[in-house]
């Protein structure tokens, strides 16, 4: 019922879409392939460009990235595709949360959406027209839909585990980077010196860490507000000690409390925090290993208890039920 037909309109559009396929992967090809021969020529000519830059009063920070996906966007929007998300403001703020900081970010994460909404029903329309039996139109029309609607959250599932993946990276190692601010505020140092020393110290153990605090010593040259500098610092990571961290050190300042008596308070309190999660986790293992205890070994063990019973009763009861 409502079977499919290999008739000329499903070759066609069998062929349009490997055509499709064919023409995305030469273009994401290439854009790779130049982008490698575009950084070695950038890294001849770097000296020369950031004379250039700073005679115009510029930076090269202000240079347009030359990325394939970069590339790859501008070239869609110029064929008339917009790829400007209408929240963008939130999907730019997640986007830095999961650690893509680019301008182009939010657009590339558009475009994979669409190609992910297009690409998993494409894939089950040509699997339909490959095999012998093809599936019924009913069938196909909602496959295709729940497949479609895949992938378009896809990426916001992989986004969203990113995020949850730096953040606990980060609350990790926050505590040690609490506890090094400790010493050097002290030793002396003041609270932007502390910053870039702890993270510079912790480069290679938590690098999450100290990109972030690397970060807010940037602004802080570059002539920014401490108070604005911490508060782009919460709302860039989206961590509530974080968070917490940055409201603490604006009051500290307003109120012209110690720095360091705050840091050690604080730092005691994430090391209190970490340890709980450490606890929490012990606890949580007991209730995951049943799962499987339950499900895989205790069918076995009582099979293996019960089996001798099993056997003794069945000699005894058989040659009575022989009679």
């Amino acid at each position: 019922m409502f079977d499919i037909p290999l008739t000329g309109l499903s070759r066609m559009a069998f062929l349009t879409i490997i055509f499709l396929v064919v023409v995305m992967a030469v273009i994401v090809v290439n854009g790779l392939v130049t982008n490698r021969a575009a950084v070695r020529r950038r890294l001849d000519n770097i000296t020369q460009t950031g004379e250039a830059a700073l005679h115009q009063g510029g930076s090269l920070r202000t240079q347009k990235s030359n990325s394939a996906w970069a590339k790859l966007v501008d070239q869609i929007e110029k064929r008339g595709i917009s790829l400007v998300d209408t929240n963008q403001d939130s999907l730019r703020a997640k986007m830095i949360a999961a650690g893509y900081t680019s301008k182009e970010a939010p657009r590339i994460f558009t475009l994979v959406r669409l190609v992910t909404t297009l690409l998993f029903p494409a894939v089950l329309l040509i699997s339909a027209l490959l095999s012998k039996e093809p599936p019924s139109l009913m069938k196909l029309y909602f496959f295709g839909a729940g497949l479609a609607c895949l992938g378009l959250y896809f990426p916001n599932l992989f986004i969203a585990a990113k995020t949850a993946r730096r953040r606990e990276e980060i609350v990790n190692g926050f505590p040690d980077a609490l506890d090094l601010m400790l010493v050097c505020v002290e030793a002396g140092l003041g609270l932007e010196a502390a910053f870039d020393r702890v993270g510079r110290e912790m480069t290679l153990s938590h690098p999450l860490v100290a990109d972030m605090l690397g970060t807010v010593v940037l602004e802080l040259r570059a002539g920014r507000g401490r108070e604005e500098a911490l508060r782009r610092m919460a709302d860039r990571i989206q961590v509530d000690e974080i968070r917490a961290f940055a409201t603490l050190l604006i009051q500290s300042e307003k109120l012209g409390s110690s720095v360091g008596q705050t840091l050690r308070v604080y730092a005691a309190e994430m090391r209190e925090k970490r340890r709980l999660r450490a606890e929490e986790k012990a606890h949580r293992l007991p209730v995951l290993l049943s799962i499987p205890l339950v499900t895989c070994m205790l069918p076995v063990m009582i099979g293996v208890l019960m089996l001798p019973a099993v056997i003794r009763v069945v000699r005894d009861i058989m040659p009575y039920m022989a009679r």
